[in-house]
């Protein structure tokens, strides 16, 4: 499997897993941002194996994606469920199965 892509000249390496299943983080309203494995029924999103991205310090939204086990991410990770509204959700990035977890 090639590690590498090129588009108009600019070579990409593979990072991490690339997303297989149901897992993302979930930003929602009033800041609250959110991890675990989506499901979604009767207007409610639930996440499984939940984890709450509590902050991150000088590496941006995107480095806190790519490496949310680094010591400038504080993750919580917590006993049950979360449920959210539906219509609560700003958006949801697609992250590997085992994002976030030790």
């Amino acid at each position: 499997m090639n590690e590498e892509i090129v588009v108009n000249g600019v070579t990409y390496n593979k990072k991490q897993s690339a997303p297989t299943g149901c897992r993302a983080v979930v930003v929602i309203d009033r800041g609250w941002i959110f991890a675990g494995d989506v499901s979604r029924a009767n207007g409610r999103i639930t996440l499984t194996r939940a984890i709450h991205v509590f902050r991150w310090e000088s590496i941006g939204f995107d480095g806190m994606l790519s490496a949310p086990l680094s010591d400038k991410v504080k993750l919580k990770q917590l006993e049950n469920a979360v449920e959210i509204p539906e219509g609560s959700e700003i958006f949801c990035v697609p992250v590997c199965d085992t994002w976030g977890l030790k």
